[in-house]
């Protein structure tokens, strides 16, 4: 089991809290955080692009030219790719990119990014973070105090959206301020720091066992 020293708002030393082995000591598996963090990207794509086919161009009513006689190679209808203002062959249409990955796998590989942060001392637990109201400049402070550049923030569920947290930490580049329940593969492994609030850790826990 590891113990990990928690700290205040200032940085202090507060104590010491022990992580369930089961979600922040497992081993690292590159090939599946690659998994994960593909699907969850190529889920993100909008997918919405298309080009018109024969069925879509305008035109194509009449025979463009004579069967004969022109020189040129015979053609039945102006809609043709080969034709000016015709159709495009084999383009893009509408679709969707995401596939699927098993629950388990999804959880396991949350687990190893955890874990991975844990093991590059990247992972820091905070006591708690408390504001005089809702002001970026506040949360700024705290921010700098910790330390933090681009930092993931997991915090307890009632301090999720629309909270005086969260609303004084959605102004700030770089930080991302999310509930356990909101914690992914992708966003763990694109922040540098990962800080997970005291209050917050035994839901993160509880998910993940």
């Amino acid at each position: 089991m590891a113990d990990v020293k928690v700290y205040d708002q200032n940085k202090q030393e507060a104590g010491t809290v022990t992580l369930a082995p089961e979600v922040f000591e497992v081993e690292v598996r590159p090939e599946i955080l690659n998994l994960v963090v593909r699907a969850y990207r190529a889920a993100l794509r909008a997918g919405t692009h298309a080009v018109k086919t024969r069925a879509l161009v305008s035109g194509g009513g009449k025979k463009p030219f004579k069967q004969k006689g022109t020189g040129n190679a015979r053609q039945g209808s102006n809609r043709s790719p080969i034709m000016r203002g015709g159709a495009i062959i084999f383009g893009p249409q509408p679709r969707e990119y995401g596939f699927k990955i098993n629950k388990k796998v999804r959880s396991l590989a949350l687990r190893m990014a955890l874990s991975s942060r844990l093991a590059d001392n990247e992972l820091m637990v905070v006591k708690g973070i408390e504001l005089p109201e809702a002001k970026t400049k506040h949360f700024a402070k705290v921010a700098g105090t910790l330390g933090l550049s681009k930092a993931l923030v997991v915090v307890a569920p009632e301090q999720g959206e629309g909270s005086a947290l969260a609303l004084s930490a959605r102004n700030i580049p770089g930080i991302t301020l999310v509930t356990p329940d909101a914690v992914n593969v992708y966003e763990v492994l694109n922040h540098k720091q990962v800080v997970v609030l005291e209050g917050a850790l035994p839901h993160l826990e509880a998910r993940l066992k």
